[in-house]
């Protein structure tokens, strides 16, 4: 984001305050209820969206220097990644290419060669099968080159390990083509020079979409986080940018509307506002004034969502005790407002049962949410 950009998004912003008015969309809009309780639908997303994007595996602080893995199940799949002897990330299905086991048991360590449990034929961290004991008697003329370990396509930006979720996927992502002009508010964020400094990962009752839509709209602040997160913000004001597939919004705090009494040089967005990042399918960025809230939804059925939710910092800011105290604070702040939209995610998810809406209701000042889930829509059914 350059200099421009963020006068530009702060003016916005003061103008619909001087105005009294939130940022309209030109219409009211519908939101099918298949679309977060059909099975169908969701065996939809899984085949078309959730197996041919880039998505992230892990933030690149998870697996720091050579030789050193992680082992993930991403979007359904077991994931082994590996840094090769000079660092490089590398990802592969977690399964032996003798009988399908699990390759490697450890969530994480150091190691150049990775053997398997079942039979102890073993590979390198960059993919080539390395030994086969009784190979001779065995397996003769195995055709070691086809019993590699299955690659996944993978590239490292911005802090963090992508990879294509599909083992039959070929090449490597461009991720700053996939961002669609985000990845250079990601350099202005410096996201790259951040670390994981306090994390947890939940299981929530509800559809993905559901619990995505919570930041698409500050129209709820003011009742659902009343006693949270609600008197800090402006009351139903929050705007929203397209790059491609995904959304830049501005959350701003009640400081924000006052700032045409500041002359515009003292004007700093992080400081009055919080910036949200949905990437597209399943990842969005809190911007708050000196650290990053990272959220990771992770689609495990119709109705049942892993989150993660880890608290991005930059590498510079001091490693103390006082400091580590300080983000985990934060952390716990961040996760009880999250859990007040969860509670009502579940609860939404249990009433499509009684079929009391063919649909949801999205109001002018609701249209990210209407935006999110045509992206959405367009993915599943676009590809079909």
């Amino acid at each position: 984001m350059d200099r421009a950009t963020e006068l530009e998004l702060i003016r916005e912003i003061v103008g619909l305050a001087e105005q009294k008015s939130a940022f309209l969309d030109a219409d009211i809009s519908h939101s099918p209820i298949r679309r977060y309780a059909s099975v169908e639908q969701f065996d939809r997303e899984r085949a078309t969206i959730f197996t041919r994007v880039p998505t992230v595996a892990a933030q690149s602080s998870e697996i720091e220097g050579p030789r050193s893995f992680i082992t993930k199940n991403v979007m359904g799949l077991p994931v082994l990644l590996a840094r090769d002897d000079e660092g490089v990330a590398r990802a592969f299905l977690n399964v032996c290419r003798h009988r399908g086991a699990k390759l490697e048991r450890a969530a994480s360590g150091c190691k150049r060669v990775f053997t398997c449990p079942y039979h102890a034929w073993s590979w390198t961290n960059t993919g080539e099968l390395r030994s086969v004991p009784h190979e001779a008697q065995g397996f003769p003329h195995l055709p070691r080159a086809e019993r590699g370990l299955r690659r996944l396509p993978v590239a490292e930006a911005h802090g963090f390990i992508w990879i294509v979720a599909n083992a039959d996927a070929s090449g490597k992502p461009d991720i700053d083509d996939w961002l669609s002009g985000l990845h250079r508010d990601f350099r202005w964020l410096g996201l790259a020079d951040h670390r994981i400094a306090a994390e947890e990962t939940i299981e929530i009752g509800a559809n993905w979409k559901i619990l995505m839509e919570g930041g698409l709209e500050s129209y709820h602040f003011r009742v659902a986080h009343r006693d949270t997160i609600g008197p800090y913000f402006a009351d139903n004001l929050l705007s929203y940018q397209v790059f491609g597939p995904h959304l830049r919004s501005v959350l701003p705090r009640v400081s924000m509307p006052d700032l045409r009494q500041t002359p515009e040089e003292r004007w700093e967005i992080r400081r009055d506002a919080n910036l949200l990042y949905t990437v597209v399918p399943t990842m969005q960025f809190l911007v708050q004034q000196d650290h990053i809230m990272w959220f990771l939804f992770e689609p495990l059925a119709t109705d049942l969502t892993s989150v993660r939710m880890a608290t991005l910092v930059p590498r510079s800011a001091p490693d103390t005790d006082e400091m580590q105290a300080r983000w985990e604070k934060n952390q716990a702040i961040t996760k009880t407002a999250l859990m007040e939209d969860f509670v009502l995610g579940e609860e939404i998810q249990s009433g499509f049962a009684s079929r009391g809406n063919p649909s949801h209701l999205f109001g002018r000042f609701e249209g990210a949410l209407n935006r999110f889930n045509l992206v959405v829509e367009d993915m599943v059914y676009g590809q079909s």
